[in-house]
Parts: C-alpha cells; structure tokens; sequence
C-alpha cells in the first residue's frame, strides 16, 4: 500500500471515531468495513482474539470493548436492532494487529504501527493519546522518504 492510501485510511479512521460518555470511540462495525472484512462473523473472530490481547496485558476487556446496541432503519419505516462493539483505540490497535494480514488496510495498519515503534500490547491504554500522535507524527517524514 502507498504512502497516500495509508494516509487516506488513517484519515478514515479519525474521522470514524466518536464519543461516547467523554471517551474517544469507534464502532466495530465502521471499523470491519475500514479494515476490508465483508463479514461480521470473521471480523467479530478477529476482536475476540483482541479482546484475549486485552486480556493478558492485564486490562479489563469491558473497559476497551464495551457491547452495544444498536437501531438501524428498515425499509418500509421498520427498525432492526444490531449489536455492535465499542472499541477504544487501545482495541482498535488490538484488532489491527490481531487481523488478517492479508487484507490490505490491515496489513497497512499493522505495518505502519510496527514500522513506527507502536506494539499494541506494550501500549499501555491509559497512555496520552497526545504522546502517540507525537511519535506518529516525529516518524512521518522518514516515512515518506522511504516510499
């Protein structure tokens, strides 16, 4: 993946993320679709292996990947309820590095996090998010050298 898609899906990525109860988000769902998964049933695969991640670094796994629910509209004015995840970029860090390699967003991901120092289980999830976007940004430039 080049430069400019990286850049173009870690765009993706901030602009998915939400809010909720004063805690940065994003939705498992949004995030399957970012990733190239078409399928609920093997991402949902994916964030249980993450999940298990979570676990051994010693973090509690409702703290990162909190169920929900969710209402999405129907045709004819009818609502169907889904269940989604929450995830903390803590989990979503997981989830990129627990994914299939073989999809490219998430190979590019992985790669990218690894190339820039960034090991999701060293992570520590309090971390100031402010810290990590500094070491993103400190490794950008040599990034764009080399491609």
């Amino acid at each position: 993946m080049k430069t400019q898609e990286i850049k173009a899906l870690f765009a993706q990525f901030e602009q998915a993320s939400g809010e909720f109860e004063g805690i940065e988000c994003w939705s498992a769902r949004e995030l399957q679709t970012l990733l190239g998964y078409s399928k609920w049933e093997n991402f949902s695969k994916v964030i249980d292996k993450a999940k298990e991640s979570c676990l051994n670094s010693g973090e509690k796994i409702s703290d990162h990947f909190p169920d929900v629910r969710k209402t999405i509209p129907m045709p004819k004015g009818a609502e169907k309820e889904m269940i989604d995840i929450l995830l903390t970029r803590y989990a979503c860090y997981l989830i990129a590095q627990n994914g299939d390699s073989k999809k490219d967003n998430n190979s590019a991901v992985r790669n990218m996090l690894l190339e820039r120092g960034i090991i999701p289980e060293q992570l520590p999830p309090a971390e100031d998010i402010k810290k990590v976007e500094r070491k993103l940004k400190k490794s950008e430039k040599p990034l764009i050298i080399n491609h």
